[in-house]
């Protein structure tokens, strides 16, 4: 099983604590995945929302096929994720139980397939954020001053 990452949304990892991890599929178009094998495509700004039991991923941007004969698509779309029934009922449990938000954390090849890979996550607060960053700073002192 060879995966290869297409793009990650590093963000998140700032932003959010994750609690949990899940794969999903994606309901995409011929020129959508000419398009995303190129590397045109972005999660940084998209999110996911669920709608009769269905999930979907909003504000994901992959750019037009450049070479595409019909280049109508909007970049933006909302598209469709393919996950079981079971794991849907599942993470929305979760998510309304603990209050946690679901976030796409990144995009990569899986046997030829694109995958999105979720993540129910837990918003981090002003003062987390600013311990993240003070741990990184202290890491990255601490290999200076190893590093001859």
């Amino acid at each position: 099983m060879m995966m290869k990452i297409i793009t990650q949304n590093k963000k998140v990892y700032f932003n959010y604590e994750i609690i949990s991890k899940f794969e999903a599929g994606l309901e995409l178009l011929g020129s959508e995945i000419k398009s995303i094998r190129a590397g045109e495509a972005s999660i940084n700004e998209a999110f996911i929302t669920f709608k009769d039991n269905e999930a979907f991923i909003i504000n994901m941007h992959i750019a037009n096929y450049k070479f595409a004969t019909q280049n109508n698509l909007a970049t933006d779309r909302t598209r469709k994720l393919l996950l079981h029934r079971s794991e849907i009922k599942k993470i929305l449990k979760i998510k309304q139980l603990e209050k946690l938000s679901v976030v796409p954390t990144k995009l990569y090849w899986k046997n030829n397939f694109a995958k999105l890979e979720i993540a129910l996550a837990k918003g981090k607060k002003n003062y987390d954020k600013r311990e993240t960053i003070k741990k990184r700073d202290e890491e990255r002192r601490l290999k200076k001053q190893l590093k001859p």
